[in-house]
């Protein structure tokens, strides 16, 4: 994953946040969780970067969307209290998702900010997109 492809992937994530009529930050990380782009989008909320990152380090270190944890993430289940973890690195909140090129996990996408996680979704799967190609 280039440099070049995460700043094609802020675009076309950004493009996504305009159409839905949101305002976002996306971070692309690499398979150790090591930013290689981040956008924060004008008007973005303020936290908006540290939930993406937490997004796309989740996707990149567990090589699933961040949500596949929410299911167990609750009282009595396995992964009740994952976010507590390496320092709040780890999210079970939609807006991550892996990005693997061949088959091999290669990093992951964040995105953070709209008040609909659903919204932040959408825009890292165009991002997810672009840097899987």
């Amino acid at each position: 994953m280039t440099l070049e492809k995460a700043k094609q992937a802020l675009v076309a994530s950004e493009n996504k946040a305009r159409e839905l009529g949101v305002l976002v930050t996306t971070v692309v990380v690499d398979e150790h969780g090591s930013i290689i782009a981040v956008s924060r989008m004008d008007g973005a909320i303020p936290i908006s970067p540290r939930i993406a990152y937490a997004k796309a380090f989740t996707s990149a270190s567990l090589g699933v969307p961040s949500d596949a944890l929410a299911e167990n993430a609750v009282p009595g289940k396995p992964f009740f209290g994952v976010n507590t973890l390496l320092g709040g690195e780890l999210t079970p909140i939609a807006g991550g998702l892996p990005v693997a090129i061949e088959g091999k996990l290669v990093g992951g996408v964040g995105v953070g900010g709209s008040m609909d996680v659903s919204q932040d979704a959408l825009c890292a799967q165009e991002a997810q997109e672009v840097l899987a190609k």
